[in-house]
């Protein structure tokens, strides 16, 4: 009978961890089973810890011996040496041959393997800036020193910190911006403030009631609220300082624009109010110099004091401009502006709003992270303009809207601008502000009179781009140009096809960082480019007094959209603007609306448009 053999796969050998399986070759050692011992033929191994294993010395013997009883007459097949013996042969060997480790050594392999880095430990550590640890230290330390504060600036520029309700650091989404909690105003005890300035002048107060109707009638105002101060015609009407009044002039305002000549009066009364007034009308100037006005009242901030006036926007490019004309007056009194939205390093604005100032103009994303921050606070605000509001709505900033607003004392000062007034805008103002005065010029929602408007309907979108080659060339001849498309693709495509004729032309959406916005819109006003094509990340608040012409290339999405597009001409009283907007047969549903904005800013209306309006009067 032939001898069953025993392969090694399939088994599991418990073995030491100190076993090394690199040998050259295993030691041929032979394995005696013990059915051939004790010549049990029909005897079967069912289990293998019922194996005998043969010392060094006896299997030498046994194999140089032919004793008749081991072989059991088959010593052929005794000579053969079966893997798994030799196998398990080998491992009681060699656990006979290796010393038994020493304590010390043993723990020393674990320490090294405690000291050995997680590669997941390993990465997070590497994403952490050293700002993240400090932070975490500056908080709890109640920020000692400006190195905490400033790291902790730090932390939250990278986008890894933010603070919940109790001051803790957490990890977040960059892009959440979570409203904070109103502050309960009633336990706070607050100094009281002056807001009222204005006196009248004589010869606004010896118009009588028919002569000032009829002077609103003649600047297209219309006014609502309880004791509506007058309007006054010049800027010496309003009895600024001399100061100021030099600032003024040194700015080239020679008079008081529409809305400038009601809204004055009013703020510096000290009452709320809602202004709606077309685009490019001068709505910034009427609440930059009552609020310079209003914080030379006030003492003078303190240490971790202030701002005293805040002004949100809804977009950087309008904060932006809004805080270039702030400066421009608060300059005269040593008054110290700051600009805060995104886009730009939080850390160095972290730093300017540590240092002090008396006026923040910010976007309500980037004020509600510094407040979060504590880089400043609103016990010292008593005067708060909303500018753009229905712009703001749009863009989803109610919740913030009405954080920021809960950060300031009731008896606050608050102004609201907008060139459009939605039923939800309304709504805020209802809740925010108190007892308003409501000024109205023109139309609501309608174009600047001042601008000459040109409509084309042209076959197809690629007849776009030959009309725009021909006409470009007269309006640069006229001033800068700024053509608005509303695709970033057909931003970039328009730009490439003026670059290869020769324009010296810009581009401008929101897939370039703050940085190259900036910088072209610098070198824009410079010019170094006269034509900017952008989308409507530039509609809003853009004010470059260059700009004579402006081309929807592409409409607007609403007739809100479109008012303020071609708001971007005609700036501040300027009656040279002409905007010019390309319509295709396919866009008909627009031109209905068109004509209705052309008809209210009395504007010609052309028979090719009022042809392509009729087309969806008549499928109706």
């Amino acid at each position: 009978m032939s001898k069953r053999k025993f392969g090694f796969e399939g088994f599991g050998i418990n073995r030491q961890s100190t076993y090394n399986f690199e040998r050259s070759q295993a030691p041929q050692r032979l394995y005696v089973p013990p059915s051939s011992r004790h010549s049990h033929d029909n005897c079967e191994d069912n289990d293998l810890d019922d194996i005998d294993y043969a010392d060094n010395n006896d299997t030498s013997n046994d194999a140089d011996t032919n004793d008749p009883t081991t072989s059991n007459g088959n010593g052929g097949e005794d000579d053969e040496i079966d893997p798994l013996d030799a196998f398990m042969q080998g491992i009681e060997e060699d656990l006979k041959a290796k010393p038994t480790p020493k304590p010390k050594e043993k723990a020393e392999r674990y320490r090294d393997d405690e000291d050995e880095d997680d590669p997941v430990e390993s990465f997070l550590r590497s994403k952490k800036d050293v700002g993240l640890t400090l932070a975490a230290d500056a908080l709890r330390a109640g920020y000692d020193s400006d190195e905490e504060v400033y790291a902790a600036a730090k932390a939250v520029d990278a986008g890894l910190l933010e603070y919940d309700s109790d001051d803790n650091p957490v990890v977040v989404d960059k892009k959440k911006i979570e409203p904070i909690p109103a502050l309960d105003h009633s336990s706070i005890e607050s100094e009281p403030f002056n807001k009222d300035f204005y006196e009248e002048k004589a010869s606004i107060s010896g118009m009588s009631e028919q002569e000032v109707a009829e002077y609103r009638k003649s600047l297209a105002i219309r006014v609502s609220g309880f004791d509506v101060p007058r309007p006054v015609k010049r800027f010496e009407d309003c009895g600024f300082a001399p100061e100021l009044m030099r600032a003024i002039a040194k700015q080239g305002y020679v008079k008081p624009t529409t809305i400038q000549c009601q809204a004055l009066p009013i703020v510096l009364s000290g009452r709320d109010v809602i202004g709606i007034a077309k685009t490019g009308s001068g709505k910034t100037a009427s609440f930059v110099l009552p609020m310079i006005v209003h914080i030379m009242d006030q003492p003078e901030l303190q240490k971790e004091e202030g701002p005293i006036g805040v002004i949100c926007a809804p977009t950087r490019e309008l904060a932006h401009q809004i805080f270039l004309e702030a400066k421009k007056f608060a300059k005269a009194y040593g008054i110290r502006a700051s600009a805060v939205y995104g886009g730009m390093s939080k850390l160095d604005q972290f730093k300017e709003l540590k240092a002090g100032c008396e006026i923040v103009v910010a976007t309500p994303g980037r004020l509600i992270d510094m407040l979060k921050m504590k880089a400043l606070t609103m016990m010292r605000a008593t005067y708060l303009v909303l500018d753009e509001a229905d712009r703001m709505f749009d863009l989803g900033f109610e919740p913030q809207i009405r954080s920021i607003v809960g950060q300031i004392r009731p008896d606050r000062q608050t102004l609201l601008f907008s060139a459009t007034m939605p039923r939800k805008v309304e709504k805020l103002a209802r809740e925010v502000l108190s007892d308003p005065i409501r000024v109205t010029v023109g139309e609501v929602g309608t174009a600047n009179e001042d601008i000459t408007q040109h409509v084309h309907v042209i076959p197809s979108d690629s007849e776009k781009l030959p009309w725009l080659l021909e006409k470009l060339p007269g309006m640069i001849d006229e001033g800068d140009v700024l053509v608005f498309a509303s695709k970033k693709a057909t931003v970039d495509e328009i730009e490439s096809q003026l670059s290869g004729k020769g324009f010296k032309v810009a581009a401008l959406h929101g897939d370039k960082d703050q940085a190259s916005r900036m910088e072209i819109l610098q070198m824009f006003k410079s010019g170094i480019y006269h034509v900017l094509i952008a989308t409507d990340v530039a509609a809003r608040g853009l004010d470059i007094k260059s700009i004579k012409s402006v081309v929807n290339y592409d409409i607007a999405k609403d007739m809100d959209m479109h008012v303020h597009r071609i708001g971007r001409t005609g700036r501040a009283g300027d009656k040279d603007g002409i905007a010019y907007t390309l319509i295709t047969q396919k866009e008909a549903r627009f031109a209905g609306e068109l004509v209705n904005s052309l008809i209210a800013a009395g504007q010609n209306v052309s028979m090719e448009l009022m042809d392509l309006a009729m087309k969806v009067t008549q499928l109706l």
